[in-house]
């Protein structure tokens, strides 16, 4: 494979309904899209998963930008290598930058996979089709209103219903959900709100038999989190702290969490997915695929890795319609009334692009070569 032009191009998608967690709120997207082009003309597609600002990560869309136009692009762009598997590698020198890395790498993937004819999820090791699908909802204005939420994702037929905690949005609305929905799977993300400090508090969550506590202390920490975990029932997932295979497997050596939360952009791609998901699976923890509000073409590669053996748990791969009012790729994904979305049989991603809405929805674009 080689690559002869990367494309950039930025859109702005307005959500169905605004997202808040401990960062902040969100009423839109700024994502980049990248798509890639070998030197036989086959092309494929990618996103750049970070937010709009640098609060879940070092990475913004502004950065990611700018880093894979100077940085990453002229690593890429004209080296052969044997496979997709390989690009990641033409990048190790940049340090970090990894959703950036990411947007790149995946979009060579879906271009390998096209031009083998076979589907990502097939190409990627795949051996689940069919994956569960659960949703995340942001802190709401009032508990009610969450209520109302909850009730309609349960009647959609989710798996799972991940809602977003704060030191201010806790323990009384844990207690409230549970009251309204006793059975249903339920986990709270915290977003690293809180501290070893807040141990009594995020010990009484215990009682509501969560499924897991995603992320509750530092966003770089394994340490305290291994204390916490010794000290609570309830099941740790961790999320930010584990950006590669490696720290995966210091995380599983202290015991820092029972659950890891793993995301394409995060690690830098389908290929430290792979790894990382290998580890969990060898030391018997649990993965699901976490979502960062993509469009339509995250949305499927999050579709394609979830497909591994090692990711058992619904992850946060759901309705396109639940975020946009009309996504960028043709046929939405869907979710069925069991709560499973299906991955495609077409080659590659397995959607088409909305070329033209894209265009519609567009800030910016280059084309490097």
């Amino acid at each position: 494979m080689q690559i002869k032009e990367l494309r950039l191009v930025e859109i702005k998608m307005p959500l169905v309904h605004f997202f808040e967690t401990s960062f902040g709120r969100t009423y839109d997207r700024t994502i980049i899209l990248v798509q890639a082009t070998d030197s036989d003309g086959a092309t494929g597609w990618g996103e750049v998963t970070c937010g709009e600002s640098p609060g879940y990560s070092e990475e913004w869309t502004g950065s990611a930008w700018v880093t894979i136009e100077k940085i990453l692009a002229p690593m890429v762009i004209g080296h052969e290598v044997a496979s997709a598997a390989d690009i990641a590698g033409l990048m190790t020198w940049a340090r970090g930058n990894r959703m950036a890395k990411s947007g790149i790498e995946t979009a060579c993937w879906d271009l390998e996979a096209k031009r083998l004819g076979v589907p990502l999820w097939r190409h990627l090791g795949g051996v689940n089709r069919e994956i569960g699908s659960g949703v995340s909802i942001g802190i709401q204005d009032n508990i009610p209103q969450l209520l109302e939420k909850i009730a309609t994702e349960v009647a959609a037929g989710y798996k799972r219903i991940k809602i977003k905690i704060s030191p201010s949005w806790d323990y009384d609305v844990l207690k409230e959900v549970r009251r309204e929905f006793p059975e249903i799977l339920l986990m709270a993300d915290a977003n690293s709100a809180y501290r070893l400090a807040d141990l009594d508090r995020l010990k009484s969550f215990d009682e509501f038999d969560l499924m897991m506590l995603e992320q509750p202390l530092a966003h770089d920490d394994i340490v305290d989190h291994a204390k916490l975990q010794a000290a609570i029932k309830t099941p740790i997932c961790l999320d930010e702290p584990i950006k590669s295979a490696e720290d995966a497997r210091k995380a599983i050596e202290l015991s820092s969490g029972r659950i890891i939360n793993l995301k394409n952009g995060r690690v830098g791609g389908h290929t430290e997915s792979k790894k990382v998901e290998a580890v969990c699976r060898e030391n018997n923890i649990p993965v699901w695929c976490g979502g960062m509000l993509e469009s339509g073409i995250g949305r499927a590669h999050n579709i394609a890795i979830s497909t591994l053996a090692g990711y058992t748990m619904p992850g946060d791969v759901s309705a396109s319609k639940r975020y946009w009012h009309e996504d960028i790729i043709s046929p939405e994904v869907i979710v069925s009334e069991n709560g499973t979305i299906t991955a495609p049989d077409a080659p590659g991603i397995g959607f088409e692009i909305k070329h033209d809405l894209i265009k519609k929805l567009t800030i910016r674009e280059t084309i490097l070569s």
